[in-house]
């Protein structure tokens, strides 16, 4: 498989994981979200990436449906905001002076 498609598998197998851990298969409750949280985001190389601002950005708009769970999709848009937020940090001071991401 290429990167991609690992990084792919890896993303569906961490939520279904974590999201199996009650009855709701589909979704993660708010306990199991942290438990995902404290353990997958561990290595202080990445927390050193990520600025504890992106986290709480991503936390605060994960639940768009206002439901207590995240269900896959939101789960996939709060890893997409904390890989931007990763990328910018690794990036920072290489180009693009400061400049916001485009909208999407």
């Amino acid at each position: 498989m290429s990167r991609l498609e690992k990084a792919i598998v890896s993303m569906v197998e961490v939520f279904e994981e974590y999201a199996t851990k009650d009855d709701q298969n589909r979704q993660l409750s708010g306990t199991e979200l942290a438990e995902l949280m404290k353990k997958e985001l561990a290595s202080p190389e990445f927390q050193g990436k990520v600025e504890p601002a992106v986290l709480q950005e991503a936390m605060t708009n994960l639940d768009k449906n206002h439901d207590g769970e995240i269900n896959f999709r939101e789960f996939s848009m709060f890893l997409a905001t904390l890989a931007r937020g990763y990328y910018r940090a690794r990036n920072k001071g290489k180009g693009n002076k400061g400049k916001p991401d485009k909208p999407e």
